[in-house]
């Protein structure tokens, strides 16, 4: 499945760049992350918890950053394994623009799941990741604005 997305956040294109690598924010943006630990150059080791539907697991996984253009654009790969649960697999390229009023950030995101989450169905999945993709954006956005209380 594919998501799209569009946030014009308050600040300049650096500090959203930053941001963008900065573990702490990310941890702090991701919905359900409990740990997050690495570099953007060595790539993160994740811990997330999440409940999807019925089914509830923490999931594991790997995190990475790929086609990094400085101050422009990256791909943001992540695999979580949830044991029985089954698996996760997503990616987005992001991009950034300078735009009146700050950085516009345009993501492009692909989901794969499989195991008993494949099971619930596309139409659960779907609104799933389309949740977790918004909560990320919104969360993201409130940090760099230095809104975290929102």
């Amino acid at each position: 499945m594919e998501l799209n997305g569009t946030k014009v956040i308050a600040a300049d294109i650096d500090t959203v760049w930053a941001h963008l690598n900065n573990p702490e924010t990310l941890k702090a943006c991701i919905p359900g992350c409990e740990e997050l630990t690495g570099s953007p150059e060595e790539g993160f080791a994740a811990v997330v918890k999440q409940k999807v539907g019925p089914v509830k697991a923490t999931f594991k996984g790997e995190v990475t950053l790929e086609n990094v253009v400085p101050g422009q654009s990256y791909t943001i790969t992540g695999e979580g394994k949830g044991g029985v649960a089954g698996f996760a697999k997503g990616s987005a390229d992001v991009v950034l623009a300078t735009v009146e009023g700050g950085t516009e950030l345009t993501y492009t995101a692909q989901a794969k799941v499989g195991g008993k989450l494949a099971q619930l169905g596309s139409r659960i999945i779907g609104g799933f990741a389309r949740k977790m993709a918004d909560e990320f954006f919104e969360r993201f956005q409130n940090t760099v604005e230095g809104n975290e209380a929102a």
